[in-house]
């Protein structure tokens, strides 16, 4: 396993993300462990495809990516992608200030 420090991360990412193809990379900050790196298409291996859809949707619910991104991130289709995310009880669309506005607009259309 390959180790580095955060300065050297800062100052070289390719290289940890070269040695991460063939094996987990420690990060430590202050000499301490503090973080991992995996590369999520030879380190993960049989895990693969269970570990992406649950990434990409936390990235999705944490508003890190859309949902195309995610989508693509996940390995499933975007309908597919859609179900993972209503089996996980996630929003796809987060009301706002102005969603109650338009709504406000519609009943008044409507009526």
């Amino acid at each position: 396993m390959y180790a580095t420090n955060v300065r050297n991360l800062k100052r070289n990412p390719s290289e940890a993300l070269r040695h991460a193809e063939s094996a987990p990379v420690l990060i430590l900050k202050g000499n301490q462990p503090n973080a991992l790196l995996l590369n999520l298409k030879t380190t993960l291996g049989e895990y693969d495809e269970q570990l992406r859809p649950a990434l990409a949707a936390s990235l999705f619910k944490d508003k890190v990516l859309s949902l195309g991104a995610a989508a693509k991130i996940s390995g499933l289709s975007l309908s597919e992608f859609i179900d993972h995310l209503a089996q996980l009880d996630i929003d796809i669309v987060t009301p706002d200030q102005q969603t109650t506005k338009e709504l406000g607009i519609l009943d008044s259309w409507i009526s």
